[in-house]
């Protein structure tokens, strides 16, 4: 997601950060090339027009600081009001009274009732008593879909079959009450926002059971399709939010700038994977990064946490200071880069990567998996102790992990240069930079 944009957005950087100083042309020029950029990737015109008229106002008035080069300023200008366009700050859930009632709405085929299971995931986790309630009776299937979703995640389904829905709703909310359930989510059906009896019923059920809160499901990858939806969806029903999902998908990006501008209500929650966990809060700030270009640390760091823990990370940074990371160590590292993600992804998180250059780089996810199958061939003495490994060696190496001989003398070649690496990294002064510093945890 955002790849076409923020390569858009590389090269007109890379054009303001050589600017001597911030003039009208310039700023002309380059408020006419962000139009062009954020118009190919579907964001709504009006949003263009009002983002383009801030941008340039705060240009142009700008005060130039000696601190600071001006093209680093301009870019600031654009960065900051991205950000206000996105929403400023984080919008959490209301989850003050009990139960609370979180109706979720938007178009079929948008996500909406995987988008249930993953917030009623996410709000177990957190330590609240879920009940998702079975609403949507027109997709067939549906139903069987939420109570499967619900049985991985150990979740109450609320589910009277094919019903009414504006029964089913107000019978799962009597039931959240009576059963003291912290929260009560209602997957109603997806329905297109031309569809005037559809639309009477989502707001004949909101109206029924006064949910809390009203979620609006966009798919991200619909362009203005979504954008427009959720200015009919925002009309019909009083709005708290928007969830993006399918943010992980190849699109253009248009619908997470212009749908906040569109709706006047927060993004809450975006989706960012198709796992059970994939659902995230909206941070504006981290959305306007990946946007331009500028990575997403937070997130990374994020995933890494997920998968390691403080303990881990000191037996790691004990074992590299005294010159014992083994290729059993690298074994393990090797299995939590897996699970945090693709390759691409993960570097594309990384500020001040070339994507253009990452392009023409090869990023098969398999190599992991082929490294880990070379390591899996050796004996254990073999991998806590790489350099007894001979030529015979590894020629049985290759053979039982089906790579080649080539493949597994690069394995240690590039191993023994990462241990002296190691080796100088354990030399350093005990002032330098804590592992778990580095690795995101302290």
């Amino acid at each position: 997601m955002f790849e076409q944009i923020s390569d858009r957005f590389d090269d007109i950087f890379r054009r303001l950060r050589g600017l001597g100083k911030i003039t009208d042309t310039n700023i002309e020029d380059t408020s006419r090339e962000i139009r062009r950029v954020l118009l190919e990737a579907d964001v709504s015109l009006q949003v263009v027009r009002d983002f383009i008229t801030h941008v340039k106002e705060k240009a142009e008035g700008t005060k130039v600081l000696k601190s600071i080069k001006p093209g680093e300023q301009f870019i600031k200008i654009i960065h900051d009001e991205l950000i206000h366009v996105l929403g400023d700050e984080s919008a959490a859930l209301d989850l003050t009274k009990k139960p609370s009632i979180i109706l979720m709405a938007g178009l079929q085929g948008s996500g909406k009732t995987t988008t249930c299971a993953k917030l009623a995931f996410r709000l177990k986790n957190e330590g609240k008593k879920v009940l998702l309630t079975a609403a949507d009776v027109y997709r067939p299937a549906a139903i069987d879909q939420l109570k499967s979703l619900a049985k991985q995640i150990d979740v109450a389904v609320y589910d009277e079959g094919l019903g009414n829905p504006v029964s089913i709703c107000a019978n799962a909310v009597a039931k959240g009450k009576s059963d003291r359930f912290d929260v009560v989510i209602l997957d109603t059906a997806g329905r297109l926002h031309v569809d005037g009896e559809m639309m009477n019923e989502i707001q004949e059920i909101s109206e029924t059971v006064s949910p809390h809160e009203i979620l609006f499901v966009a798919d991200s990858m619909t362009g203005q399709d979504a954008v427009i939806s959720a200015k009919a969806f925002s009309e019909a029903l009083p709005l708290t939010g928007t969830i993006l999902t399918k943010l992980d998908g190849d699109a253009r990006g248009g619908a997470a700038v212009s749908i906040r501008q569109v709706t006047g209500t927060p993004i809450k929650f975006a989706g960012v994977t198709e796992k059970m966990d994939g659902l995230e809060p909206f941070n504006p700030k981290q959305m306007a990064d990946r946007i331009m270009g500028f990575g997403d640390v937070l997130s990374l760091v994020k995933k890494a946490e997920k998968l390691t823990d403080e303990k881990t990370i000191a037996k790691l940074e004990k074992k590299m200071r005294g010159n014992e990371f083994n290729l059993e160590d690298f074994q393990t590292q090797l299995k939590q880069l897996k699970k945090m993600g693709s390759l691409q992804q993960l570097i594309g998180m990384m500020p001040g990567m070339n994507r253009k250059l990452l392009k023409g780089m090869d990023m098969d996810d398999r190599q992991l998996s082929w490294t880990e199958a070379i390591i899996n061939s050796m004996t254990l003495s073999e991998r806590r102790h790489p350099h007894i490994i001979n030529g015979s060696c590894r020629k049985r190496i290759a053979r039982g992990s089906g790579r080649t001989l080539q493949e597994v003398n690069q394995l240690l070649k590039q191993f023994a240069h990462m241990q002296k690496m190691m080796k100088q990294f354990g030399k350093m002064k005990s002032r330098k930079m804590p592992m778990g510093q580095f690795m995101g945890i302290s």
